[in-house]
């Protein structure tokens, strides 16, 4: 086999001359395959969310001119496509006198646990240059007169830091950041799934040096579009495993690549810890905020639409104790174990879920308040909570319905719904929804993985533990930024040479080409009926109600799933299904290691915390569930804050180990040692 002659490809969708530049193709011969096409760079971003361009923005802007964007959809993944009523970005408090300093706030993303302090401390210092760079870019985060950016507060947040650009925040983010990449004229290779990473090396040597992609155009063709990448550097920034989830408020389609990596033995933490709330289930949307505010009527009927029950009235005393919970559900709109304990706002997400698992529907109702049953007084504004009446009165929300409310706080939180043709003057389906992944990949300060040259940003990376509100869209952000200053101060290089590197890669991509040749195959099975059931199991072992049990069980089936998926196969019947068939068993893997992660965690005393309670018949605290379905529950182990629960493939087996977190740092550096430092690349040390 030898590198066809240098052939600069005509259906690259690059942004003008200049990209056509930067790209070196390509052809080269394997077995009967003889026009693979290969693509070299300095730095490849896998994504092309918030994170993955931002990082991509911030590569060029240091000096990185190798370097391209790889995507399956662009436009198609969370950021493009998600929100609330007005999608929190948490940061520095920057306004007013009300005190605050870069180590208050990572104590504050500290504090829930679960967080390595070093992080947190990183976090906070980079909230304020990356948020000053999204106002730069022209996100649209409201200010006064003075020009100070107002916060208010978010969940778990002592502070008012977060601050918002409404129900399309990260869409916004999304848009100027892909405005500035194109300006730059970074090339993109849109529609292009990546199934493989290629590494050389072994143990903690083991380092990425390429990608192998399916260009989705070529599917048909017999190498079925296999595209080669050599790279130095790789930046995985793919967002969260949402279709791990049947019960997902994710984008369709939206599968991260956790798996991509953990095949490869990179180390992952928290993946345990996810965060659930409720959504609507038809256009994909967080219920928040103004949505919960504005304290709108919850019902529930039969599959078929009939037999109408109010049945938060079974979980709560009083109209004054309901409704002011649905309020609270506002700012409090994750569900979290401990909000379940004193008829707090989370028996209303356990309440919507046992409904759904009686195979009953639940809806919001924005026409009407809630309404009374048996022994309950009417609702009444006059009623609420001190709390709650007084944010009402204050934004001027003390209108007769929950509509007229939500339009007098909110009626952007309105127009969103609108522009996908749903009218919230109609029933509103809704669920409990997987939301975020707070667990991801292992990185240091720099965001670097455990294999090295490859990096991890955004929702795929581990950084978090239990989180304040937002937290994830700054984090995203200052990963991206952090690895970038690391991969232009340390690892910048020359594109591989074909000559050198494909020697190297080469019984990978053999490999990768028979796998595809196995794949496709009359008879074969549809992509969706392996991810169904997948689907399915993760609902019941990895949502809010977890049981040791139905974990290890789970663990089971997805084990042989994914073994079958990459030992003996599950051909798949249509080439169109070649993508999904690859996504299955990258989200098998990740499932896998998430419920190894929660066995583990339960197994060694683990209790109820953030996204989720542990159901056991000989724990410690009793919810106030509906009538005649008590569930006994462990309350949180508070050490297990201490601590940080690793897993990774390890070449046959899922392993887990234990690492303490560490501690919030001490920092008091001196100017002039530290410019010293600075002016001779030491601050990069790891």
């Amino acid at each position: 086999m030898q590198p066809q002659p240098a052939d600069r490809t005509t259906d690259l969708p690059a942004y003008g001359g200049a990209a056509e530049q930067m790209v070196r193709r390509e052809t080269i011969s394997i077995t009967e395959y003889d026009d693979i096409a290969l693509y070299a760079f300095d730095t490849l971003v896998i994504g092309s969310g918030a994170a993955g361009l931002n990082c991509a923005e911030m590569l060029h802007l240091r000096g990185e001119k190798s370097l391209a964007i790889v995507t399956d959809h662009l436009g198609a993944g969370t950021s493009a496509n998600s929100g609330s009523d007005k999608q929190t970005y948490y940061k520095l408090g920057i306004f007013g006198d009300t005190l605050d300093s870069p180590m208050d706030m990572a104590r504050a993303l500290f504090q829930g646990g679960m967080c390595h302090g070093d992080i947190a401390y990183i976090e906070a210092l980079g909230s304020a240059p990356a948020f000053f760079h999204l106002v730069e870019n022209g996100v649209q985060f409201p200010c006064n007169s003075y020009g100070a950016h107002v916060g208010y507060k978010t969940d778990h947040d002592p502070r008012q830091r977060a601050t918002s650009a409404g129900p399309r925040t990260s869409m916004q983010m999304f848009s100027t950041s892909l405005q500035k990449c194109r300006d730059a004229e970074i090339p993109i290779f849109d529609g292009y799934e990546v199934i493989r990473l290629l590494t050389e090396g072994e143990g903690d040597d083991r380092r990425v040096i390429g990608a192998l992609a399916l260009n989705r155009e070529r599917l048909d063709q017999p190498d079925r579009g296999l595209t080669v990448f050599a790279a130095n550097n790789i930046v995985l920034a793919t967002g969260g495993p949402g279709e791990l989830f049947a019960t997902s408020v994710y984008p369709a389609g939206q599968t991260g690549s956790h798996g991509l990596a953990l095949e490869i033995g990179a180390w992952a933490n928290n993946m345990a810890e996810l965060q659930f709330g409720l959504a609507s289930v038809g256009f994909r949307w967080n219920l928040s905020g103004s949505y919960q505010q504005a304290i709108p009527c919850y019902f529930s009927t039969d599959a078929d639409g009939t037999d109408v029950r109010y049945f938060l009235s079974d979980y709560y005393k009083s109209m004054a104790q309901m409704a002011s919970a649905i309020f609270l559900k506002g700012y409090q709109w994750p569900f979290h174990a401990e909000r379940l304990t004193a008829f707090g706002s989370s028996l209303i997400d356990l309440a919507v879920y046992e409904q759904r698992s009686l195979g009953r529907r639940v809806y919001l109702d924005f026409t009407r308040n809630p309404v009374a049953t048996e022994g309950m007084a009417e609702f009444s504004l006059t009623e609420l909570s001190e709390e709650a009446r007084s944010y009402l009165e204050r934004s001027g929300a003390t209108a007769n319905t929950p509509y007229e409310r939500l339009e007098q706080i909110n009626p952007l939180a309105i127009e969103i719904y609108a522009d996908h043709d749903v009218d919230l003057r109609e029933p509103l389906e809704i669920a409990v929804c997987a939301q975020h992944c707070n667990g991801g990949l292992t990185v240091n300060g720099w965001w670097e993985t455990t294999v090295g040259h490859l990096f991890a940003i955004g929702e795929v990376a581990g950084t978090h533990g239990v989180r304040p509100g937002g937290s994830a869209l700054n984090s995203g952000q200052v990963g991206g930024r952090r690895a970038a200053e690391y991969i232009t101060a340390r690892y910048m290089a020359t594109p591989p040479e074909s000559a050198d590197w494909l020697p190297r890669a080469l019984p990978q991509i053999e490999a990768e080409l028979g796998h595809l040749r196995k794949l496709v195959r009359l008879g074969g099975t549809p992509a969706t009926e392996t991810r169904n059931p997948l689907q399915q199991t993760m609902d019941t072992a990895a949502g809010i109600i977890r049981r040791l049990p139905n974990t290890r069980e789970a663990i089971k089936q997805i084990d042989t799933l994914y073994r079958e998926l990459t030992e003996s196969l599950r051909p798949v019947a249509r080439v169109t299904d070649l993508t999904a068939a690859y996504q299955n068993r990258h989200l098998a893997l990740t499932g896998l290691v998430m419920l190894h992660t929660i066995a583990d965690l339960i197994s060694r005393g683990g209790g109820s915390r953030g996204g989720y309670m542990v159901v056991d018949r000989s724990g410690d605290r009793l919810v106030a569930a509906a009538p005649g379905n008590r569930l006994p529950h462990r309350s949180e182990n508070l050490d297990t804050r201490r601590e940080i629960a690793e897993a990774r493939w390890n070449s046959d087996a899922v392993e887990t180990k234990v690492t303490p977190v560490r501690p919030l740092p001490h920092d008091e550096s001196w100017f002039e040692t530290t410019w010293h430092r600075w002016r001779a690349g030491d601050i990069y040390d790891v």
